[in-house]
């Protein structure tokens, strides 16, 4: 299987958030991890990409169209995240009896689809 595939092959996402104090934390198993990590690190390299194109001139239709590939690489991740952060850690500070999660879940779809 090609490294793109393998990538489109989005891991089970199963997050537990945890609060630390004031501090909140998830922890993502080590595959969910790896792929979200391999993913930005994609995503970097085609900022870097964008970047040469600008520096060596590239006809903007050509760089837009490469823009537009890294955000929804970008939009890509988030919405993995988004997935786990709802299915465990918003399930979880529900049944726990914390309604303010719906709020914040809210407050961070409407700043995903601002653009």
């Amino acid at each position: 299987m090609s490294h793109e595939k393998e990538l489109e092959q989005e891991p089970t996402i199963e997050t537990c958030c945890e609060h630390e104090g004031s501090h909140r934390r998830s922890h993502h198993p080590d595959k969910v991890k790896s792929n979200l990590v391999t993913r930005l690190n994609r995503i970097e390299g085609q900022i870097r990409g964008i970047k040469g194109l600008i520096e060596k001139d590239t006809y903007c239709d050509d760089v837009i169209n490469q823009i537009a590939a890294t955000q929804s690489a970008l939009n890509s991740v988030a919405k993995l995240l988004l997935e786990g952060h709802m299915k465990s850690c918003v399930v979880e500070r529900i049944q726990e009896g914390d309604m303010e999660v719906l709020d914040e879940v809210l407050v961070t779809i409407q700043k995903l689809m601002k653009k």
